[in-house]
């Protein structure tokens, strides 16, 4: 039965996204055993990869690199293995190369770029981008194609501004376009929450379940 790893650092709504990546699981009428964890032994040997995250930047860097052994396990099973990884808000954002909240913050740098405060032209528009937003096609890629037309639950501050236009592979609008999801070989991640953002959500998770890059 194949594995995949929640990433539990501290940081994320780990009870929603478990029962929805159970749940999507189920859908796709596979066995999946989807473990909540740290161990870097669990995390090195899984068969795919999922980093959630909320909160600041810095503060999350922290906590990932505070779990002894947890990046090198995740670079172990992404990197060397090519296992399929999905970064979820912050957790996406922690794939740039840098992090521009509270100062400079380093980051994975798995898909080079890095995160600013989002800026809209529209004064009248509030930060942070909160409530649902509709996604539009960046290029053609596995996990965003079912659900590109829909609309999914944001609510962050800042964005990733990707250094290779081609890395992103759906796009959001809120005073100005903002980078919704990205893809880089096996490495993927998704600003907005698929957890909250209902059977759409759900199908994302699905795709990602079954992708094969």
């Amino acid at each position: 039965m194949p594995t995949l790893a929640l990433i539990d650092y501290g940081s994320g709504n780990l009870r929603s996204a478990e029962k929805a990546l159970v749940e999507a699981a189920r859908r796709s009428h596979r066995d999946w055993t989807v473990a909540v964890t740290f161990d870097p032994e669990t995390v090195a040997g899984a068969d795919r990869v999922v980093l959630p995250g909320v909160g600041a930047f810095a503060a999350c860097r922290a906590l990932l690199h505070a779990r002894d052994g947890l990046v090198e396990a995740m670079s172990e099973a992404v990197q060397t293995r090519g296992a399929p990884f999905l970064g979820v808000c912050v957790g996406m954002q922690l794939l740039a190369t840098r992090g521009l909240e509270f100062g400079e913050t380093p980051g994975l740098d798995w898909i080079p770029g890095e995160v600013r405060k989002i800026t809209p032209t529209d004064h009248a528009l509030k930060v942070p981008h909160m409530g649902w937003n509709a996604l539009a096609p960046g290029r053609d890629h596995a996990i965003v194609d079912g659900a590109a037309s829909g609309h999914m639950y944001f609510t962050h501050s800042y964005a990733l501004h990707a250094a290779d236009p081609s890395d992103v592979i759906a796009w959001t609008d809120h005073g100005g376009p903002i980078v919704a999801a990205v893809a880089r070989g096996n490495v993927a991640g998704v600003q907005f929450h698929p957890e909250k953002s209902q059977a759409r959500g759900l199908r994302l998770l699905g795709d990602f379940l079954e992708w094969r890059p």
